[in-house]
């Protein structure tokens, strides 16, 4: 067993020791996460084990037991098996028998996920096992130390080798989402955890706030506020220990950060209609990249920072472009329909996600960002549906939709299924950004 170093998050300190066992990236290669035809995993978690057989312990057992089956079943790549005879009960206070792996794939799982929690002084240890109950094999077995109440972040850091194990990605769980909500009766930003979690007010500027973006390297937010009176651009630290102000005269609107650098791209009207500059983040401009005698707006970069995509009424009615930076050649992506908007490059480069009006309907379409195939429509019939963005790793797609009516924060696979609401808040929320991986 080996003892890791001690790592620092920015609010917890988390010790934990884990250990490895199986190679399960190349010897078992269970998902590919490109196909739109993914078959779910069968996957059980069995009731964890309580080491001292104590009621705190079994209350932390039921706890994260749940926590992990919750987090898992988040990613769309699993089908819970839930076996009553199999995992049933609130916490075992017996150490677990032997594996029947015979057992379990009678009752169709293939991957299975055992667990036990002993507390120590204020301590919590958990000791997580993943299993291939076809081959009769340990793919994973990892054991963390640390507070209770930080038990959260050690269920989605075993989760997060779960999906790396199984698929060659690390998943969401080191993400977070940032939304536009009027709960307060005015559009702040808030930030939740990937999944809808703990969400926390963001900007106190008692105003209209729009468009967040995040920086790729996750520190920095940009957004669009009227908190002076004017539409101008703030550039924020996650911290709030720094901030800019980008206030040209006319609007300053949807920023978008270049990928890994401390730049933006944004939409400024100082010199007539609005057209996309390239600006340092504390708001130098640097140069000028569009020119076009209608609004050029909403940029989006590839994830290696070489083109942009943007939207621009050129052609009469909103469609979206891309533009090589080296070249400066721009051509146009869309076609179908006569108005398409909120591009978001997806994070392999291959992808756009928008959104479009079709039959008084908005709806989100991907299209590949080569335009060598038409777009596939990703959602119908519910309600309008609006700013697509991609998690940090491809898999799925988080969105505004009003289909229960207010608008709400939904999340979907990054083929359009699965599609449920993340959060609920009072007010109504919009325009959500996936941040990078922290």
């Amino acid at each position: 067993m080996l003892i890791s170093r001690i790592k620092k998050s920015l609010f917890v300190l988390i010790v934990f020791i884990a250990a490895s066992s199986g190679r399960c990236l190349g010897d078992y290669d269970y998902i590919d996460i490109t196909n739109p035809f993914l078959r779910k995993i069968p996957m059980a978690i069995s009731s964890f084990s309580a080491v001292n057989r104590g009621n705190d312990e079994v209350d932390q057992a039921v706890k994260n037991r749940e926590l992990l089956r919750k987090s898992l079943e988040f990613t769309s790549y699993f089908s819970m098996i839930h076996n009553k005879i199999l995992t049933s009960g609130n916490g075992s206070k017996a150490a677990p028998p032997g594996l029947n792996f015979k057992k379990w794939t009678a009752s169709g799982v293939e991957l299975l996920i055992t667990g036990n929690v002993e507390i120590i002084d204020k301590s919590i240890k958990l000791k997580l096992r993943l299993y291939d109950t076809v081959n009769k094999k340990m793919l994973l077995g990892k054991s963390y130390k640390t507070t209770i109440n930080n038990s959260r972040k050690v269920i989605h850091r075993f989760c997060s080798e779960v999906i790396y194990c199984i698929t060659g990605s690390r998943g969401v769980f080191y993400s977070k989402i940032a939304f536009l909500s009027t709960s307060t009766g005015k559009k702040e930003i808030y930030i939740s955890d990937f999944d809808g979690y703990n969400p926390k007010r963001f900007t106190y500027s008692n105003s209209i706030t729009l468009f967040p973006a995040w920086s790729s390297d996750g520190k920095w937010i940009a957004y669009t506020s009227f908190a002076k009176g004017n539409p101008d651009i703030f550039v924020k630290s996650l911290d709030k220990r720094q901030s800019y102000l980008i206030n040209f005269k006319g609007t300053n609107s949807t920023p978008a950060w270049v990928p890994g650098k401390f730049e933006l791209a944004a939409s400024l009207s100082y010199s007539g209609d609005p057209e996309i500059y390239l600006l340092t983040g504390t708001g130098k401009i640097n140069k000028r990249l569009t020119r076009s005698r209608d609004s050029d707006l909403s940029p989006t970069w590839s994830p290696d920072g070489t083109k942009m995509a943007f939207v621009s009424k050129r052609a009469g009615t909103p469609q979206i472009y891309i533009k090589n930076i080296a070249s400066g050649k721009t051509a146009r992506l869309t076609f179908m329909g006569k108005y398409n908007t909120q591009p978001e490059w997806s994070p392999k480069g291959d992808k756009i996600a928008y959104s479009a009006i079709e039959n008084g309907e908005i709806n989100i379409y991907v299209i590949d960002s080569a335009g060598k195939y038409p777009p596939v429509r990703l959602t119908h019939s519910a309600g309008n549906n609006e700013s697509p963005s991609w998690s940090p790793d491809g898999s799925l797609i988080v969105f505004s939709s009003t289909r229960g009516g207010a608008s709400r924060i939904y999340v979907m696979t990054a083929f359009g299924t699965d599609q449920r609401q993340l959060l609920s808040m009072p007010g109504e929320q919009t325009n959500p950004k996936w941040s990078p991986r922290f």
